[in-house]
């Protein structure tokens, strides 16, 4: 039944539709928050959260290394999107990530089945936006980081279980194979980003960057 979804996505046509939802979606990230005062702010708002997830799309593309079990550990592609909810609130950080998601679907699309698509592309990139539930707490971004890493890595784990048991190795069900697998990239990226935006020059300069917006 969902055969052709795959196709769809690689289409011209289903690429056509991604841009017009990615286009929905800064719409949503112009309309101002409460904090905000003037249209100024909305107008730099859109604008970093265009260069945060063009720099998280790149980045993605980049690999550090793989893991011995599979998963791709990445230059510090979550890091992006969880910087601007950090700088720009949940909300625009949630959205920003879901263009990511919707990004990668033209780019490099493994769909099976709606339910997997939404959850392994839109919902899982715009987890990681959650870090802005932290960015007015002492130490923000390194709880905002691994807040949104965890919510990514719970979209990931529900997807492997659901979508992908299947494939689970020897000595593994459905569920102990999605843990370990998305544990292991994930984690792995997750603590080299968290020693560099821990070092003091580079969290002072977030931090400052954080204040000037």
């Amino acid at each position: 039944m969902f055969e052709n979804l795959q196709g769809f996505f690689e289409s011209t046509s289903g690429q056509i539709v991604t841009i017009g939802v990615i286009a929905i979606m800064f719409l949503f990230i112009l309309i101002p928050s409460k904090e905000e005062k003037n249209q100024r702010a909305d107008t730099k708002a859109v604008t970093l959260s265009a260069l945060l997830v063009a720099l998280a799309t790149g980045l993605g593309m980049l690999k550090l290394f793989e893991m011995p079990y599979g998963g791709t550990v990445t230059v510090f592609s979550m890091l992006p999107i969880a910087l601007c909810g950090y700088f720009l609130g949940t909300r625009r950080g949630v959205m920003a990530g879901m263009c990511v998601g919707l990004l990668n679907l033209i780019f490099g699309p493994y769909i099976i089945h709606p339910v997997q698509l939404l959850v392994d592309y839109p919902f899982a990139f715009g987890a990681l936006g959650l870090s802005g539930l932290c960015r007015h707490q002492n130490n923000g971004l390194v709880k905002g980081y691994t807040l949104g890493l965890f919510a990514r890595y719970v979209c990931a784990v529900i997807s492997g279980i659901v979508f992908f048991g299947a494939y689970a190795p020897e000595g593994f069900n459905a569920v102990t194979w999605s843990l370990f697998y998305n544990f292991t990239y994930l984690a792995a990226e997750g603590v080299l980003t968290v020693v560099i935006i821990s070092l003091p020059p580079v969290k002072k300069a977030l931090e400052g960057l954080k204040k000037q917006l």
